[in-house]
C-alpha cells in the first residue's frame, strides 16, 4: 500500500522508545521511520496515525503535534492481547482542507479495505467528513456514532467547519447515512432547533446524564456502528486538568474509556477517531488520551466476531407480540447480547440488508414483554420505510 503523503514518527520519539522495556507498547508496534520507511502491515490489526489539520476549526490553535500522545501511548503495556499494531506516523496539512481530507479518505478506505481498524488522532472535528467519505465505495449504510457534547449539525449552507460537518454528512452525495447517534450531548450547548431537528430525522440522542447514569446501556449504541468520533472536549476539565476541556460537566477518564472499550469491542466497527487534539494539553490530558486508545485496542482484542453468519445461526429467538406487531429479538448464548429484527422492506435501498438486526439490551425485551415498544426500533423502522 502506497502512501507517499504519510510522514515518518520523529526521530527524538525512536531516541525515547530505545530506552523502553522490551514489554511496552512502545517496543513492539510496527513504525514508519525516515530510515525504514513504512511498516510491512501483514497481519496488522489495528494502525494508528495523525493528522496534522485544523484549518477549519472554529477557535483556531497551532497545527497540532502529536509527539507527546504518542510518548505516553508507548509507555504504555499492552494486555493480554492477540494483536499486532503499527503506527503509520502523519498526515500533514495539504495545500487545501480538501488535499487533506482526500488522503485521510483513501487511507482509512485502504486500511478498511484489508481489514484493518484504523486509529486517527486528529486536530478538527470536520475530519469525520473524511473518514465517513472513506466508505463511499465499500458499498454499505453506514452508522456513525460521536461521543460529543454537541451535535455539530450547523448549517449545511455554509463552509464545513468542526462544528458543522454531520449537517454536511446529511445532505452530501453520496447518501450512504442510515443513522447518526450522539452520546453524551449536553442541552445548553445545542440549539433546540437542532434537538428538534435530531427528533425529525430519526437520529440518535442521549444526554450526557442518561449516559452516565448507566453507560452499560450504551453498549448496544456502539455495537450497531460502523464509525466512532470522539470529539475531547466532550470530557469535563477536571478528569484531565485542563482548561482546554472547557466544561466543568462532561465524562471523567473512566466513563470516556469505557465508551472507548465499547467502540473496541463491536464486530462492525471499523474505524475509530479521537479529534479536536491541541497542543496546549497537559501530561495528564496526553495520558488520558493514550488511555482511550489503549482501551479502544483492548476492546478490539475481545471482539466475539459474532456479526457473522455462523455465529447468527447459534442465536436463541424470542417473538413477542404487540398490538399489531410480533418482534422478533435474539439472544446469543456466547456472549449473553441482544438484537432485535427490524422488518425489512423489499422496495427500499438494498444496501439496508447489512442493518435487519439492531443491537438491544436485554432491559429492551423485557419492556417489549410488557408491551412498551423499543424507541430504538420504532426509529430504525421508520427510518427504512423513508
Amino acid at each position: 500500500m502506497e502512501f507517499d503523503f504519510l510522514s515518518p514518527v520523529q526521530d527524538d520519539l525512536l531516541e525515547e522508545i530505545s530506552q523502553l522495556y522490551q514489554q511496552s507498547i512502545g517496543a513492539q508496534i510496527r513504525l514508519h521511520t525516515k530510515r525504514s520507511g513504512l511498516p510491512d502491515l501483514e497481519e496488522v490489526q489495528v494502525a494508528i496515525f495523525g493528522v496534522r489539520e485544523n484549518r477549519r476549526t472554529v477557535r483556531k490553535t497551532d497545527v497540532p503535534n502529536f509527539n507527546e500522545v504518542r510518548s505516553q501511548f508507548y509507555r504504555l503495556y499492552p494486555g493480554n492481547w492477540r494483536l499486532n499494531l503499527a503506527d503509520l506516523g502523519d498526515i500533514e496539512p495539504g495545500a487545501t482542507v480538501e488535499d487533506t481530507y482526500f488522503a485521510v479518505q483513501n487511507l482509512v478506505e485502504g486500511l478498511v479495505k484489508q481489514d484493518i481498524v484504523p486509529v486517527i488522532i486528529g486536530g478538527g472535528q470536520d475530519l469525520v467528513y473524511a473518514q465517513y467519505r472513506a466508505y463511499d465505495k465499500l458499498d454499505q449504510m453506514v452508522n456513525l456514532v460521536n461521543i460529543d457534547s454537541g451535535f455539530d449539525l450547523g448549517d449545511a449552507e455554509k463552509m464545513i467547519s468542526n462544528e458543522s460537518y454531520v449537517g454536511k454528512i446529511v445532505v452530501d452525495k453520496p447518501y450512504n447515512l442510515f443513522n447518526y447517534s450522539a452520546v453524551g450531548y449536553q442541552t445548553y450547548f445545542n440549539s433546540q432547533e437542532e434537538i428538534e431537528l435530531m427528533e425529525r430525522l430519526f437520529f440518535e440522542a442521549y444526554r450526557l446524564g442518561e449516559v452516565t447514569s448507566d453507560i452499560s446501556l450504551m453498549e448496544p449504541i456502539f455495537r450497531n456502528a460502523n464509525l466512532v468520533s470522539l470529539d475531547l472536549k466532550a470530557i469535563d476539565s477536571a478528569s484531565a486538568n485542563t482548561d482546554y476541556f472547557n466544561s466543568p460537566n462532561g465524562f471523567n477518564g473512566r466513563e470516556i474509556c469505557a465508551l472507548s472499550r465499547y467502540a473496541g469491542i463491536s464486530d462492525k466497527v471499523s474505524s475509530f477517531g479521537v479529534y479536536e487534539y491541541q497542543n496546549q494539553l497537559g501530561a495528564l490530558a496526553n495520558m488520558l488520551v493514550a488511555q482511550i486508545i489503549w482501551y479502544f485496542i483492548e476492546g478490539v482484542n475481545y471482539r466475539t466476531n459474532e456479526n457473522t453468519i455462523s455465529a447468527k445461526k447459534e442465536f436463541i429467538k424470542y417473538q413477542v407480540p404487540i398490538d399489531d406487531e410480533i418482534l422478533v429479538f435474539f439472544k446469543s448464548p456466547m456472549s449473553g447480547r441482544w438484537w432485535i429484527e427490524i422488518p425489512f422492506l423489499s422496495h427500499t435501498n438494498t444496501k439496508l440488508k447489512r442493518h435487519t438486526l439492531l443491537p438491544c439490551s436485554e432491559e429492551d425485551y423485557l419492556e417489549a414483554c410488557n408491551q412498551v415498544i423499543p424507541e430504538r426500533w420504532y426509529k430504525a423502522k421508520r427510518k427504512n420505510e423513508v
